[in-house]
């Protein structure tokens, strides 16, 4: 019979952070900033609600801080009405 160590630890993903704050969408270089919210983030992506409408494999800049110059690389997906998934890309 196989004896379980409950010292040993799993391994998960890291806990996924709740933002409920309005971000920022950009489609190429110079295009102007639309407004979408962002519900909850990881390491790997985030999901997202905007009226913009995007298709799945569409790219986009996304700004979660509007006083950082910085912006995560996204692709989307998955989507579900105005709810998108959208992962970190390089």
């Amino acid at each position: 019979m196989a004896v379980v160590d409950p010292k040993v630890k799993v391994q998960r993903e890291p806990r996924r952070q709740l933002r409920n704050r309005t971000t920022w969408i950009s489609f190429g270089e110079g295009d102007a900033r639309r407004e979408c919210t962002v519900l909850d983030v990881s390491p790997g992506g985030a999901k997202i609600v905007t009226d913009v409408a995007i298709d799945v494999r569409d790219r986009f800049g996304l700004t979660l801080m509007p006083e950082h110059p910085g912006r995560y690389e996204c692709e989307v997906v998955w989507r579900r009405g105005k709810t998108y998934g959208v992962k970190f890309v390089q």
